[in-house]
């Protein structure tokens, strides 16, 4: 159950409707996860909308690219919405199952191509550590030029604020489905200081890539 009141179309200000049907009008086609708690402040919501629709729908990076960093985003943080949405859109993109899996399990992930390693590892290390790694950074910017490199920095951000906003205010999934990520603890990749009753993050482990492809 969510921590705040949750709108619905025959609840809303009118300012919060017109935010409603832009949403509702784009892209998305329906109003979901963050935009839920963000039209308690209309002009917040709609802002976040437009933001979030570029980064999803309007970056010059292919639709894998933008969703595995999603879904490295999303297991990240645990959020469990954010995967469930975001998965299936990066299967359906070109992310293997098996790829997909062992990202939400938190073991060994393996590519058979390196430019999505590269944008796994991207994802990865930026969540992890803050920063990235300059042979990582480079095959990236070589690959998809600064406005590629920027606009994936830009993607991952963006989505830890939908992760975050999404775990704070306890968004729920939808009716009848159970949430599709164990609770991974810094236990499954690295120690990591802790204080008692401190929720923990799971540390993902770097990607390895099929020898004959590289």
């Amino acid at each position: 159950m969510a921590r705040i009141p949750l709108f619905s179309p025959d609840s809303m200000t009118p300012e919060q409707e017109r935010v409603y049907r832009a949403v509702v009008d784009g892209p998305r086609g329906t109003v979901v996860g963050p935009l839920r708690a963000a039209l308690h402040r209309p002009e917040l919501a709609d802002r976040w909308q437009r933001f979030g629709e570029i980064l999803r729908f309007g970056t010059s990076l292919p639709a894998w690219a933008t969703e595995l960093a999603i879904v490295v985003t999303a297991r990240r943080w645990n959020s469990q919405l954010e995967w469930h949405v975001h998965a299936q859109a990066a299967a359906s993109a070109g992310i293997s199952e098996a790829a997909l899996e062992s990202i939400r399990c938190g073991g060994d992930v393996r590519f058979d191509d390196q430019q999505q390693a590269d944008i796994y590892e991207f994802a990865r290390q930026l969540q992890q550590g803050g920063n990235v790694e300059e042979g990582v950074y480079q095959r990236v910017m070589n690959r998809w030029g600064t406005v590629g490199v920027v606009e994936l920095g830009a993607v991952i951000g963006y989505y830890t604020l939908v992760s975050m906003t999404l775990n704070l205010h306890d968004i729920p999934l939808p009716e009848g489905v159970r949430a599709p990520l164990e609770v991974l603890g810094a236990q499954h990749g690295a120690d990591a200081a802790q204080a008692p009753g401190e929720p923990s993050l799971p540390v993902l482990k770097p990607a390895q890539v099929t020898q004959t492809q590289l």
